[in-house]
C-alpha cells in the first residue's frame, strides 16, 4: 500500500491593504487601478522612444515633455488617491509600534487623523483654485488660458488630476478620522 503525499497548508499573510466594500469604492478603485496603468504604460512607451530617438537615430522627439508631464501628474494623484483608499499612503508611523494599545494611542491616532484631514482639505481647495486658474486663465474670464509651448495643451489637463486625486484623498482621509473618532470615544470596540 503507498503511501499518500501529505501536501502542506500555506496559509496566505494577511493584507493591511484595505478592500473595498461597497460599489463606490469598487468603482472608484478600478478608475485609480485603471487610470494609473494607463498613463505608468503611456510614460514607459515615450520615455523609452524618447531614449531611442535621441541615442539611436540622433534626433530629438519634439515637446515629449509636455505629454510626460501630463501623464506623470495623473499617475501620482490617481495613486495618492488610491493609495488614501487603501491605507498604504507615504507615512512615517511611530504610533503603531511604539505606544502600546489604550486611549493614549487612539486619542495619537485621533489626532493625526484630524491633521492629516485638515491639510488635506487645505490643499484640495488649492487643487481647485490651480484648476480652475487653468480652466479659466489668469482673469476667470477663459481668456488667456495657460497652455504648455510646443503642443499648446491646456494646462488644465493637468491640473484637473492634482484637484481629483486631492478631493479623494480627503473622501478617504475624512472616512479613516471618522473610524478613529469611533474608536477612541467607543474605547476601541468600533469596527
Amino acid at each position: 500500500m503507498a503511501e499518500e503525499a501529505v501536501i502542506p497548508v500555506v496559509e496566505e499573510p494577511e493584507s493591511s491593504v484595505r478592500k473595498a466594500t461597497n460599489i463606490f469604492d469598487k468603482i472608484t478603485t478600478s478608475i485609480f487601478s485603471i487610470i494609473c496603468f494607463v498613463m505608468s504604460m503611456l510614460l514607459v512607451v515615450i520615455i523609452s522612444a524618447a531614449t531611442v530617438a535621441r541615442y539611436i537615430f540622433e534626433i530629438d522627439l519634439y515637446g515629449y515633455e509636455e505629454w510626460i508631464k501630463i501623464f506623470a501628474f495623473w499617475l501620482y494623484f490617481m495613486g495618492a488617491g488610491y493609495g488614501a483608499f487603501a491605507g498604504t499612503h507615504v507615512s512615517a508611523d511611530l504610533v503603531q509600534s511604539y505606544v502600546k494599545e489604550g486611549t493614549l494611542k487612539r486619542f495619537i491616532i485621533f489626532v493625526r487623523t484630524v491633521i492629516t484631514l485638515g491639510i488635506t482639505l487645505l490643499f484640495t481647495w488649492y487643487g481647485y483654485d490651480f484648476f480652475y486658474f487653468g480652466l479659466r486663465g489668469p482673469l476667470g474670464t477663459g481668456i488667456a488660458i495657460p497652455k504648455s509651448v510646443a503642443w499648446r495643451i491646456p494646462l488644465w489637463t493637468a491640473y484637473i488630476s492634482i484637484f481629483l486625486g486631492l478631493l479623494s484623498m480627503s473622501y478617504y482621509f475624512f472616512w479613516d478620522f471618522v473610524r478613529a473618532a469611533k474608536d477612541l470615544f467607543t474605547g476601541g470596540e468600533a469596527k
